[in-house]
């Protein structure tokens, strides 16, 4: 009730599995991480003599505190931090305690962090984080959003309905294929994120390997960095300044961007379908619609979906513009912002959790479908003059102007001028097929 943020308050269990990617606990462990696999890749560097191998009892105890990291060790890392006034330094010390008590390795404790900025810890701990939250939620959640609107699809594919163009009536569509328009936009947007990876930058204080050279100047530290990030499933980048550029969020950004509005098309025109009465939606006992207007049943999670759709772009937008910008060899503005990503991944799950619900109470009328389009003969003026073109009526198009333009027609009327058309029988009998 306390909470600051809805995502944290109302909506928590609906974005409750993000949380093991952008908490500060989250994020505190993955850095941990980092810093224990770089502890251990360095052991394992012949050029770093002062260093020992760790053994395979070492490497297990040290892949332990990662594991058992819980709230209790989160807390802990919180107190150091309350001295240090530095995250990653806090992680650090912490880090430093707890490999003391693993034996043989109290006098290595120095070779933690050496050498590195905390950037090197950052950057990585994101990619380490964004990478699993991709492949582990964003990607699966996306994906049964776009299998429930195929399956829609497929149910009413053979659906004929009024279309609009500019708002008026015109050529019938089918409802199935107007909803694989979007399956399609979607899985477009789904098949670039599945391809993206996240890149990271180690190298020091502003990239150049310097401390590193300085301790060990025979060691090939581009190659070693390279080979560490790879290992964490990053690409590396080869030139930098203090920071990762963060060219790799920006593109992602521009995915969400793009996903989430798709997203908004989508949810607005269904909403629309549902004024319309194409789409009606399933009542579920005990919901209220309004709070003085007991008959209605609005379409609330769609209206839902395109808010959270919405904020959720916002934000991408922001770190897209933003997060490349950094003065010279570095400036510490994409620290702050960088701590809104979980933010802005919650309001996409959020929008699209909102969205499937949405789904699931459609229910299609017929009966509003069908009124629709014998409501609107003149509709099959575009495939009439067609027809008329294809045996080479002249002025065929004209023709269809001057019955149907800014006019109300009927079926008769159409039919009609079907009967005293001068084409052959069965492109005659064809047309009349589609009058009745």
């Amino acid at each position: 009730m306390q909470a600051l943020s809805p995502l944290d308050g109302r909506y928590r269990a609906k974005v409750e599995a993000l949380a093991t990617y952008f908490s500060e606990e989250a994020l505190n462990k993955a850095r941990l991480e980092v810093e224990v696999r770089y502890f251990i890749a360095l052991s394992k560097e012949a050029g770093v003599k002062e260093l020992p191998k760790v053994s395979p009892k070492q490497e297990k105890a040290l892949f332990a505190l990662i594991a058992q990291w819980n709230d209790k060790e989160a807390a802990a890392v919180k107190s150091i931090e309350k001295i240090t006034n530095h995250d990653v330094k806090a992680v650090e010390y912490y880090l430093k305690k707890k490999v003391a008590k693993i034996g043989g390795l109290k006098k290595h404790v120095e070779f933690i962090h050496f050498g590195l900025t905390s950037e090197d810890v950052n950057n990585l701990s994101y990619g380490l984080l964004i990478s699993r939250s991709l492949s582990d939620v964003i990607i699966p959640t996306a994906t049964s959003a776009v299998n429930d609107l195929k399956k829609l699809a497929s149910a009413t594919r053979s659906i004929k309905m009024l279309s609009l163009t500019h708002g008026q009536p015109a050529t019938p569509t089918t409802l199935g294929k107007e909803m694989m328009v979007f399956v399609d936009r979607f899985n477009r947007q789904l098949d670039q994120v599945k391809k993206f990876k996240m890149q990271g930058k180690f190298g020091s204080a502003v990239g150049n390997y310097h401390a590193q050279k300085a301790a060990y100047p025979k060691v090939k530290w581009e190659a070693f960095g390279s080979k560490f990030m790879k290992s964490l499933g990053l690409d590396p980048l080869a030139n930098t300044t203090q920071i990762n550029p963060h060219d790799d969020i920006a593109e992602l950004s521009h995915m969400m961007f793009r996903w989430n509005t798709i997203g908004i098309d989508l949810t607005r025109d269904i909403w629309q379908y549902i004024s319309r009465g194409v789409f009606g939606q399933k009542v579920v006992k005990g919901e209220v619609g309004s709070s003085t207007m007991p008959h209605k049943v609005n379409p609330i999670d769609f209206e839902n979906a395109e808010g959270n759709f919405g904020l959720s772009s916002a934000l991408f937008s922001h770190f897209a513009e933003k997060l490349p910008i950094s003065r010279l060899q570095r400036d510490l503005s994409d620290s702050t912002v960088q701590r809104s990503i979980g933010i802005a991944f919650g309001y996409h799950v959020l929008a699209i959790a909102s969205l499937r619900k949405g789904l699931s109470k459609l229910s299609v009328n017929k009966k509003v479908i069908q009124q629709e389009l014998d409501d609107h003969p003149e509709l099959l003026a575009e495939a009439i003059q067609t027809v008329l073109r294809k045996n080479g009526v002249s002025n065929a198009y004209e023709k269809l102007k001057a019955v149907t333009r800014g006019t109300s027609v009927t079926k008769k009327d159409m039919q009609r001028f079907i009967e005293k058309l001068k084409i052959p029988k069965e492109d005659k009998q064809n047309l009349i097929k589609l009058c009745k």
